[in-house]
């Protein structure tokens, strides 16, 4: 099933035109929502593109493809120390009717995970390699990992 998903991934990635840039915004978060810390979060690279595989009826986006060199600085706001999280992976993303999205994702992508709110514990995560993450309407994540590893970022500010 994954050998099929990742093969569309790769298709939709390197395929024709379409592609627009997906800036990504700053943003901080309180101690206690993520890590521990208070943490901002910065885009210090950021050349993410994506373009629209499929659409709903209406016209809107069904899935969309995600792909680019995006490394994003987190800072301790307390101690203000950094680390630099390469988070350039590609995503093929379906969202769902209910507000829900299923992602098949190829490589490193940055993730928050809220207290009680998926399958891994409170905190900010480079999930890296061949995976699914699937999040609910109500935003639980739930991530299945085909092959890769998972580097918990918040440890790497403290």
């Amino acid at each position: 099933m994954f050998v099929a998903a990742a093969t569309a991934l790769a298709l939709a990635a390197t395929t024709g035109g379409g592609w627009v840039p997906a800036p990504s915004a700053p943003w901080d978060t309180a101690a206690g929502a993520r890590c521990d810390v208070a943490v901002h979060g910065e885009p210090v690279v950021d050349e993410v593109v994506k373009r629209v595989v499929a659409t709903n009826p209406d016209g809107s986006a069904r899935t969309e493809a995600y792909k680019g060199d995006l490394v994003i600085r987190l800072t301790n706001k307390d101690t203000g120390s950094t680390y630099d999280a390469d988070a350039s992976g590609s995503a093929l993303i379906t969202y769902g009717s209910d507000g829900s999205q299923h992602w098949k994702v190829a490589g490193p992508v940055f993730v928050g995970f809220g207290e009680n709110g998926g399958t891994l514990p409170r905190g900010l995560y480079l999930i890296d390699g061949l995976y699914t993450l699937d999040i609910s309407a109500t935003g639980y994540k739930t991530l299945k990992m085909y092959a890769g590893s998972v580097d918990d970022l918040c440890k790497r500010i403290d």
